[in-house]
């Protein structure tokens, strides 16, 4: 199978079907759209049929630092360096566009994959938090 990547963003419907497919999640296709829009860059890849088997998203304020977020790579196609193509390439996209702040919250047991493609982990004192309640 040849993977063909880009940089042109899946329909909702087809990152909704991944994100379903991954056992990720399940949003309204209103959500997937926005989540779409509010991208700075996603990149893709597809099968030979043109079928989304993986999908990695940067989220920026396009100067100081940028987010890598949801890096998915379908079930099957997982182990043939899908995700490592991705990960390179918005992390090349990033620093094109002059951002050089690259940052991520690693799914658990991902770490090592990251640490592979130059990531490390933050200090104990300093590894960010999430809200978790109202105020």
């Amino acid at each position: 199978m040849t993977v063909h990547y880009s940089f042109a963003p899946p329909t909702a419907a087809e990152f909704a079907m991944l994100y379903g497919e991954t056992g990720w999640a399940e949003w309204s296709l209103e959500t997937f759209e926005n989540a779409l829009a509010g991208s700075w860059v996603v990149c893709t890849a597809r099968d030979d049929d043109g079928r989304l088997i993986g999908l990695g998203r940067l989220i920026s304020d396009g100067a100081l630092h940028a987010f890598v977020t949801e890096m998915i790579v379908a079930t099957a196609a997982r182990g043939g360096g899908i995700g490592s193509e991705i990960l390179r390439m918005l992390v090349d996209e990033s620093r094109q566009r002059g951002v050089n702040d690259i940052q991520l919250f690693a799914a658990r047991g991902r770490t090592a994959f990251y640490e592979r493609h130059g990531f490390a982990p933050r200090a104990a004192e300093g590894p960010g938090m999430d809200i978790v309640a109202d105020r």
